[in-house]
């Protein structure tokens, strides 16, 4: 037998070796796309005021980080706060609906209707009625944010076992008891699924907001660079962008693993 056969079949056999190998492929993946895209560059496939190399975006970065950063801070002063405000509002109104059949019949197809409008149309009103502040970013996230943390819940709760809150109401249990030992666990993986898609929207709708008028910000600095045709610039925001929404989608799962511990005995069992 070769040596690469003897690799593959222990990796086969050993799952600890299998997911690393796993965990190191998106990484390797993203390298050689950055390579292969510096490559085309380098060979002047491309020309640089239209694509710009990595290196140029990284020194572009580096150059204008003090900036960025500045930005970067109103962005994400944004995208909490509107991010906090869509949970709270969706959470409350995934238990309303739960609660009251009415509700969920008469609300529901409207929060499904708010999907449908485009976030871009909505904003340039957001911007005519609250002005160029923060407000307007605030609420188009908001809007951006909420259905997906109303779903996730209202979903989570309606795929409880309804003999287990009949075993809780002949124990006795409160609403509020129902609601916390079985609702509430049943609905957090649908939750915090939803949850990283909001994490997301929230950066996403702050700089498309930030587009259409503002004094700092992410989507003001674009649209400034865009304007001098700095290529390499727009491309270092974007890419900051990015990071920006990945580290907040982490810190959602950081605080689901923290919220669900249950989940990683599952895992430990499993393994």
């Amino acid at each position: 037998m070769s040596r690469s056969s003897k690799t593959a079949e222990s990796t086969r056999r050993d799952p600890a070796s299998r997911g690393r190998w796993l965990s190191a492929a998106a990484p390797v993946t993203l390298v050689a796309l950055l390579a292969a895209w510096q490559a085309v560059c380098s060979a002047g496939i491309m020309p640089p005021y239209l694509l710009p190399s990595p290196v140029a975006v990284l020194r572009a970065l580096a150059g204008d980080w003090p900036l960025l950063a500045g930005h970067a801070v109103t962005t994400l002063a944004e995208a909490g706060i509107g991010l906090a405000a869509g949970i709270a509002l969706g959470a409350a109104a995934a238990v309303a609906m739960d609660r009251f059949e009415l509700l969920y019949r008469a609300f529901y197809p409207l929060v499904v209707l708010t999907q449908t409008i485009p976030t871009v149309a909505i904003a340039p009103l957001l911007v005519l009625w609250f002005g160029y502040g923060m407000l307007p970013k605030v609420v188009l996230i908001v809007v951006a944010t909420f259905f997906p943390i109303t779903v996730g819940l209202l979903g989570g709760f309606k795929s409880v076992d309804p003999d287990e809150i009949d075993l809780m109401r002949s124990m006795g249990a409160s609403r509020w008891q129902i609601m916390r030992h079985v609702k509430i666990p049943a609905a957090l993986p649908q939750f915090f699924s939803g949850l990283k898609i909001s994490a997301a929207y929230a950066i996403v709708g702050a700089v498309i907001a930030e587009w259409l008028g503002g004094f700092s910000g992410l989507g003001v600095y674009m649209t400034r660079v865009r304007k001098a045709y700095s290529f390499d610039k727009m491309f270092a925001v974007i890419f900051l962008i990015s990071a920006l929404s990945l580290v907040l989608m982490w810190a959602v799962e950081a605080v689901r693993r923290i919220a669900m511990p249950w989940e990683r005995v599952k895992g430990n069992q499993g393994e």
